[in-house]
């Protein structure tokens, strides 16, 4: 899907929050509390960085009230201590290039085709119980029980032997 089906006439991104497309980057930018102008937190390639820099950016100026993009990252983003635009825009830098570093990692991760967790874990040791592939794969060979007949049947039912488990 192209970044331009991603938006709407305004240029603004549907779920990210204040970030917009111009000219085929991603702008963000953000309103200062009690006041009218907007800090201007740079020009990214890809809409996630740009949203990472907006969360910094809204961590510094509003704190833990505002919507976040990557609630998930707060830990991991180095917020300026004092809301001084140059602070506030070096820290919106430093989020859009983790984020960048962050996508390049998963789309490596994509392309081996793992989900990223390659631990091994031995099914054997946990459930105490040695040879359980081995055991597995050696009951998958059982040969299935034989077809019986009508005459089976029969003889069967004339049988002075338990019902056997076979003949329903």
């Amino acid at each position: 899907m192209s970044t331009s089906s991603l938006t709407n006439t305004t240029g603004k991104h549907p779920t990210f929050h204040g970030i917009r497309t111009r000219k085929g980057k991603w702008v963000a930018k953000i309103r200062e509390p009690r006041k009218t102008s907007r800090i201007w937190l740079g020009t990214y390639m890809t809409a996630e960085m740009a949203a990472a820099a907006y969360d910094v950016a809204a961590l510094a100026l509003k704190g833990g009230n505002e919507t976040l993009n990557f609630p998930d990252f707060v830990g991991s983003y180095r917020v300026p201590e004092s809301p001084e635009p140059a602070l506030i825009r070096t820290a919106a830098g430093e989020a859009a290039e983790l984020m960048k570093s962050f996508m390049m990692r998963e789309g490596e991760q994509r392309a081996r085709g793992g989900d990223g967790n390659d631990e091994f874990i031995d099914e054997e040791e946990i459930f105490d119980m040695p040879n359980l592939l081995v055991d597995m794969a050696e009951g998958m060979l059982v040969s299935p029980p034989r077809q019986t007949t009508t005459d089976d049947h029969r003889s069967l039912e004339d049988s002075s032997e338990c019902d056997n488990l076979w003949s329903y």
